[in-house]
């Protein structure tokens, strides 16, 4: 007989999603972009300790224009065009200090 092991995941702040899906960026903008957010996270000091985030990747977020697109939860922010240089202002601005980068939301959830 199987038995199923439970998972475990350690704690984290917030869960970065990052949609890397052939319709976002054809390039392949978003998995570079995904690819690079270890050593970002490591070096904002995101990859462990109270401020950890999670990311993963998603296949399509069926919000297919101005990729890459990321969602950052549970604060249920959704960021467009983030590129290199956005990845970098969201890390700093909304991940790090919590405040979003309004310029780049173009949705956020309601909450309460």
């Amino acid at each position: 007989m199987n038995d199923v092991v439970k998972p475990k995941i350690g704690d984290y702040r917030r869960h970065l999603l990052v949609c890397t899906g052939p319709r976002c960026t054809q390039d392949g903008a978003a998995q570079a972009l995904f690819d690079s957010l270890g050593g970002k996270f490591k070096v904002a000091g995101l990859n462990e300790g109270e401020l950890r985030v999670k990311r993963s990747r998603v296949s399509c977020f069926a919000a297919c224009k101005g990729g890459p697109i990321v969602c950052v939860q549970p604060d249920g922010t959704w960021y467009y065009n983030v590129t290199p240089e956005n990845m970098d202002r969201i890390i700093d601005e909304h991940l790090c200090n919590g405040r979003q980068v309004d310029d780049l939301v173009f949705h956020q959830a309601v909450t309460g």
